[in-house]
């Protein structure tokens, strides 16, 4: 199974402060993924706003992978998780978006299946 990972939604899921240091709770949740991935056979991209940060592209290995939006602004991140579904999703029908972005999700081709962001937290065990 496939999962692209709306970063920054997932992020602001969480009321830990994130917003006092976006780079550094990147880099948690990222590492967070990377231990999960260590134990599970899914692929995992994880997309963020912004520029690239060595720090998080570091985390990457393995099952899991740091993008980051193709541009500055607006929906930069969620045309780049679009982009990406749409060159995957034909070869990996079991892809998995996560995001609680109702505007990302109604973009997204149909069977493509949407977890929300508190859901995958959860599933990671990310706030514990």
């Amino acid at each position: 199974m496939q999962w692209i990972v709306d970063g920054n939604n997932v992020m602001g899921a969480g009321a830990d402060g994130w917003w006092n240091d976006p780079v550094g709770a990147a880099a948690r949740l990222t590492q967070v993924i990377a231990e999960w991935c260590r134990s599970h056979d899914d692929v995992v991209t994880i997309v963020f706003d912004g520029r690239p940060e060595q720090r998080l592209s570091e985390l990457a290995g393995g099952n899991l992978s740091v993008g980051f939006a193709r541009r500055p602004g607006r929906d930069a991140a969620d045309d780049r998780i679009v982009e990406m579904v749409e060159d995957v999703f034909s070869a990996e029908p079991a892809l998995h978006v996560v995001t609680s972005d109702k505007g990302l999700a109604a973009r997204l081709p149909p069977g493509v299946r949407v977890e929300g962001a508190g859901r995958f937290r959860a599933r990671l065990g990310f706030d514990r």
